[in-house]
């Protein structure tokens, strides 16, 4: 038997998780980490504090295996970027995390150079990425000398504490989330970078998604020599965890925000109006593969802000009955833009909306019409790809933590009319995380192995759809723009 370390460093918490060989069932360890709001707007997270919550929950998991293991694979939160110092490997100020909208202006004033964003890097000019971010960090911070100065996501930034600053390094698909790097030369673009103003020299080299960076070495807890042979976004991890790897297969994950990835196959295509391209992963073998992306900034957030924002339920969990006690949102529309609002509008000055309120709306009515508000998104991304004409979506595979919710799904299957399948393995994150690594060191041998691996938990065929969308893009339309400055 094998097995493969799993870290799944995520927006509000990591995880590190044993992954089996054959499947049997696995453990893991978890540890939240604090989230920082210095200004409206603003967020950010403290290197530091990731850094030992990955270390916690690795050790912790790494106790409780008797047998040696084989690697260690990497997912994270894509877009968050810091700048460390590599003689201290300390950062100089705390991460900018995705959800971060500070640089709006920066992308506006970048507005003429869209062709050249788009047809580059496949993204769209808007704070959610980390190029803009890494300018900040550079033009508002005390930073290192040109020769110390490390700029790089959270992978590479972990991948530096495990190895004692040995290894810097990061794969195709969280450089591709940069707004810095060229999705077709799998190379950073000298011009990106000096348009955005960032030093290319201070970035790190970019290697496929399942590779051998490196081992191990020095990191109190964990035994040398380990290999660190998988790197993968979030996104495009849970996509290669859901066995998508076919053209036409696709995969939401429903967390803090919601992420749809369409497996498009080899080819690079031109922009799609409203979706991003992205690189789903390299395996070292001269065929990346791409995917178009609908990223949805906010559903399970808007969960969190129901509990501590308005004290609507007392736990997570409570949000699907609550939201099943009433037969509809009776007219209530909740739109979650409160970072702004991600495909396929790409609207940074969008603000959070709630329309349609009358003296009979409960609490019950507003916690429908946040799970509402996932199925609409989800299906607004969803007809932006069916317009785009790039592949037919067939199924939509999902995971997350509101995939639990059947009533919510089963809503998403009738609003999509394709069947919504969910696996029975719901950290699809760090399982697509750990078949990278594996793949790398022999643990599994090829793609055909790793798709046997997926079992299907449910599957919900569609029916009548509510006939309410039109509403919720109404109000949509109040939400946007609504913090445009003069």
């Amino acid at each position: 038997m094998s097995v493969v370390l799993a870290i799944d460093a995520g927006t509000t918490g990591v995880r590190t998780r044993a992954v089996f060989d054959d499947g049997t069932p696995s453990f893991s360890s978890y540890k939240e980490f604090p989230q920082y709001f210095p200004q409206p707007g603003w967020v950010e997270h403290d290197a530091l504090e990731i850094w030992d919550a990955v270390h916690a929950t690795l050790v912790e998991v790494i106790k409780k295996i008797n047998i040696p293991i084989a690697a260690i694979g990497i997912t994270n939160q894509r877009e968050t970027i810091l700048v460390w110092d590599s003689a201290t490997s300390r950062p100089t100020s705390r991460a900018i995390v995705w959800q971060d909208r500070r640089t709006a202006e920066h992308c506006t004033q970048l507005a003429p150079h869209l062709d050249l964003v788009r047809s580059t890097t496949g993204l769209v000019l808007d704070p959610y990425f980390s190029g803009t971010k890494a300018a900040w960090l550079l033009k508002n911070t005390e930073i290192p000398t040109q020769s110390n100065l490390r700029i790089g996501t959270i992978d590479t930034w972990l991948v530096w504490k495990l190895t004692n600053g040995a290894i810097f390094v990061t794969d195709p698909t969280n450089a591709s989330r940069t707004m810095l790097f060229d999705i077709r030369s799998l190379s950073w673009s000298s011009e990106m970078c000096e348009l955005i103003g960032v030093p290319i020299a201070s970035l790190s080299e970019v290697q496929p998604s399942s590779t051998r960076y490196g081992m191990t070495r020095d990191v109190a807890g964990v035994p040398d020599g380990i290999a660190i042979s998988g790197i993968a976004g979030d996104q495009q991890a849970a996509l290669f965890g859901q066995a998508c790897t076919s053209i036409g297969s696709a995969k939401n994950t429903y967390g803090t925000g919601s992420f749809v990835l369409l497996n498009i196959g080899t080819t690079c295509p031109a922009p799609a109006e409203g979706m991003l391209t992205t690189v789903a992963w390299d395996l070292g073998d001269g065929k990346p593969v791409y995917a178009l992306e609908g990223s949805i900034f906010v559903t399970g957030a808007a969960v969190q802000w129901l509990r501590d924002g308005l004290g609507i339920i007392s736990k997570a969990s409570d949000i699907g009955p609550l939201a099943d006690s009433v037969p509809d949102s009776g007219g209530v529309f909740v739109v979650p833009a409160f970072t702004g609002l991600g495909s396929p509008w790409w609207d940074p000055y969008a603000r959070g909306t709630i329309v349609g309120i009358t003296r009979g709306t409960t609490r019950a009515h507003i916690a429908r019409a946040v799970v509402d508000a996932m199925v609409y998104q989800t299906r607004d991304v969803i007809d932006a790809m069916t317009r785009s004409g790039s592949v037919e979506l067939r199924e939509l595979r999902v995971d997350g933590g509101a995939s639990i919710m059947n009533s919510m799904l089963q809503r998403q299957a009738n609003e999509l009319q394709v069947p919504v399948l969910r696996p029975t393995d719901h950290e699809t994150t760090a399982l697509g995380a750990a078949y990278l690594a594996g793949l790398a060191v022999g643990v599994w041998a090829n793609l055909d192995e790793l798709s046997q691996m997926w079992t299907l938990d449910q599957q919900f065929d569609p029916g009548t759809q509510d006939g309410h969308h039109a509403q919720w893009l109404r109000a949509v339309g109040r939400s946007r723009h609504w913090a445009q400055p003069d």
